[in-house]
């Protein structure tokens, strides 16, 4: 394997897809995010993203069945509208800018034979207050305007590193508008408080109907 490649498990019927992407990073509170809609959903999986560039190790399950870390999607059909939601056991090293760009777009050539027409990253960012809150960066400001005014805070950081920035940058370049949503967190540990007040918060935007 010399380059990231896709394992399909069955092809879901989607339309006008919303990606919603929760991948380990900061807390990890977008992965913890990502997993409680995906159970909340009833999503399944039907894809398998692997690459080179993932870590050098295999993951053992409490079977002792071992398999390389990979990325994976989750077909769900709501009422509302149908979801990509995409998480992962890892993200491509920081120090290698090459495949986290390479793999970034091959998510996004996957998802565009789905008609994907929006993208909502997740993850966290650094905070030392104790409070909830959720910061928003998008496409556009008339995106960041309208997630202000459901009530979150324009992120006024300098960069989103890893997937949910690159993902959100790249959608753009190809005409896809999107947001991305962060948690306040400390980051120290896991914190499923921040995770589950971001995955609300994404519920209720989204208008799904749990």
């Amino acid at each position: 394997m010399n380059e990231p490649y896709m394992r399909v498990v069955y092809q879901p019927d989607l339309e006008n897809t919303v990606l919603i992407c929760g991948l380990s990073g900061l807390g990890n509170v977008g992965k913890i995010a990502a997993h409680l809609l995906i159970e909340s959903t009833k999503a399944e999986l039907f894809s398998e993203l692997y690459s080179p560039s993932f870590p050098d190790y295999v993951l053992i399950d409490d079977k002792g069945i071992c398999r390389p870390p990979r990325y994976e999607f989750y077909a769900s059909e709501t009422q509302e509208r149908d979801f990509i939601i995409l998480t992962g056991d890892v993200q491509p090293s920081m120090e290698d800018i090459l495949a986290h760009y390479e793999v970034c777009g091959k998510v996004l050539d996957f998802v565009a034979d789905y008609s994907c027409e929006f993208i909502v990253t997740l993850g966290g960012a650094m905070e030392s207050k104790l409070e909830n809150e959720v910061y928003v960066a998008a496409t556009s400001q008339k995106i960041a305007k309208d997630y202000v005014e459901k009530g979150a805070a324009i992120y006024e950081g300098d960069r989103i590193i890893g997937a949910s920035g690159i993902l959100l940058g790249l959608a753009k370049e190809r005409g896809i508008d999107g947001v991305c949503l962060l948690g306040s967190t400390r980051g120290l540990t896991v914190d499923k408080d921040s995770a589950s007040y971001l995955y609300k918060f994404l519920v209720g935007i989204l208008e799904i109907d749990i």
